[in-house]
């Protein structure tokens, strides 16, 4: 059977045409590792990235002018994330986990005033919502926008902040888990 004439060719042709070529360029993505397909909608359905919490945060109290705790956190919680940045005039640690229920939690450490810790997390707009004691410590509460919240404590020479959008009880088991933990040694202190 001959081509069919030139003239003859509508939208059709071209959407079969366009299919083996976009299948081609589906599966060239996918093998090289391009791209990533994920179902559901939230972060336990997906795939999580992994941090070594432990070697982070022993990499910081090497290298922070400041202690830092590493907290026993539960088994089934995911670490994923860990940087360091820059507030006022000193820096932070940061480290987070994803809960089985999909929600992050944040943990920063720094010697930044509380204000400085508080805008770094929360922005400008944040505002305080009291006191919360968790595990006999006093904790103060700060919302900001999109439904984040930070809980924040003074230990003397280091402040500690929770922060997530979820629920009050995974802020709590970190909160509680980080208070009870006691300073990483520092390779030629005690």
């Amino acid at each position: 059977m001959a081509d069919k004439p030139r003239i003859l060719h509508d939208g059709k042709d071209l959407i079969w045409s366009l299919i083996p070529l976009m299948l081609i360029a589906l599966i060239v993505a996918g093998v090289s590792g391009s791209c990533s397909w994920g179902f559901g909608s939230s972060a336990t359905d997906q795939r999580v990235p992994s941090f070594d919490v432990s070697a982070g945060l022993r990499a910081d109290a090497e290298t922070m002018p400041f202690p830092i705790r590493e907290p026993a956190v539960p088994a089934d919680w995911k670490s994923n994330s860990g940087s360091t940045q820059e507030i006022g005039n000193t820096v932070s640690s940061n480290v987070g986990w994803i809960t089985p229920g999909g929600i992050y939690v944040q943990l920063t450490q720094s010697a930044a005033t509380e204000e400085q810790l508080v805008r770094k997390l929360l922005g400008d707009t944040a505002s305080g919502e009291g006191v919360r004691d968790i595990a006999g410590h006093q904790w103060v509460a700060y919302a900001g926008e999109e439904n984040r919240k930070a809980w924040i404590i003074d230990m003397g020479d280091v402040r500690l902040a929770v922060m997530s959008r979820g629920r009050d009880a995974d802020m709590q088991t970190l909160a509680a888990a980080v208070t009870q933990a006691q300073p990483l040694p520092v390779k030629g202190h005690p």
